[in-house]
């Protein structure tokens, strides 16, 4: 705007004139005010003290502070330090439970595979063998099926009593079986969801016992799968890919009522998922000899084009598992190659 028509815009708002009757009629607008709120609360006579909260309650968690370990600023990444802790995972004869346990050794835990074969095979042997003793982890075997629960709890108990204690657990152990729906029986159905789902549930429940009654703030792992976020193509699999999206809800229930802290210091327990996508395991193997140019499917609906090998799910985790996902719970850690970020 020129300099001329704002000086002309200028002197026409300030010269122009109001009638007394055109004032009068503009006092009587009302003025819409700021709603204010109703609900009652509690005072005192005296006028001017702070209303209390109507519904107070105590927080356990409000004046908590972080544990700082001895290494703090002298070793490098102290929060994934595990030395001295005690670990399960279910599944750990071999794949990806067994990988998984292996990365809780390397940072010094002590881990207890349980999966349901009398022996663990020459895989489980070789990753025992490479268990370095200077590092202050260890690698130990318990045959036992999750879908016994009473035996599930039972040796989780033993477990925990002769270490005194719990921190942590991965519930790797699952199943497959590719068939369409027409074609599956009730207790096809049965057997599925009592490993993927109800092993997990009681494994969980078992875990989160021992972590209570020995006032542990531990961290529980869901392996699901981003099998349980959507339908994958070409595998018909109805029973496995509903039974991990179980799995991903029941991690948010059970992080809503495990990790709150409770006045009696139990609580504090985190739990998360982690939802791979296609690895190469024994049983996607298994799953690719059935269905002849599944993997090459697969490939192309991957970002990366390519297939997850077990290792690379290792530092997740060792994340979840350690202090360095003290403020994470009810979450699903996805690690696909981008398979779902098409």
């Amino acid at each position: 705007m020129s300099a001329s028509i704002l000086k002309r815009a200028t002197c026409s708002i300030a010269s122009k004139t109001y009638s007394h009757g055109r004032v009068a009629a503009l006092r009587q607008i009302p003025i819409i005010s700021k709603p204010t709120c109703q609900r009652s609360m509690h005072t005192t006579e005296n006028d001017s003290a702070k209303p209390m909260n109507p519904d107070p309650r105590e927080n356990p968690a409000h004046d908590l502070t972080l544990p700082r370990g001895t290494n703090v600023g002298r070793k490098r990444f102290s929060d994934f330090e595990l030395a001295g802790n005690l670990f399960i995972a279910t599944g750990g004869a071999q794949g990806l439970g067994l990988t998984l346990a292996e990365s809780l050794v390397e940072a010094g835990g002590k881990v207890y595979c349980l999966d349901r074969a009398d022996q663990p095979d020459e895989g489980w042997h070789e990753a025992q063998a490479r268990v370095v003793p200077e590092w202050g982890g260890s690698l130990h075997y318990r045959k036992q099926d999750v879908s016994d629960a009473e035996g599930l709890d039972k040796l989780i108990t033993a477990i925990a009593d002769e270490n005194r204690g719990l921190d942590g657990v991965i519930a790797a152990a699952g199943v497959q079986h590719i068939s369409p729906t027409v074609e599956y029986n009730a207790d096809e159905v049965a057997h599925m969801l009592s490993i993927n789902y109800t092993g997990v549930f009681m494994t969980a429940k078992s875990a989160a016992k021992q972590m209570m009654k020995y006032k542990r703030r531990g961290s529980i792992c869901l392996i699901a799968s981003i099998s349980g976020l959507k339908a994958n193509r070409g595998l018909v699999s109805p029973v496995y890919n509903s039974s991990k999206a179980a799995v991903i809800q029941l991690a948010r229930n059970l992080a809503m009522e495990w990790s709150p802290i409770q006045n009696d210091g139990t609580g504090g327990i985190r739990v998360n998922c982690i939802s791979p996508g296609h690895i190469m395991t024994p049983m996607v193997q298994s799953n690719f000899e059935e269905v002849p140019g599944m993997r090459e499917e697969w490939e192309r609906e991957i970002i990366m084009g390519r297939l997850a090998e077990t290792q690379e799910f290792k530092g997740a985790a060792l994340f979840l598992l350690s202090n360095a996902s003290s403020y994470m719970t009810g979450n699903n850690l996805v690690i696909d190659g981008g398979h779902t970020s098409w």
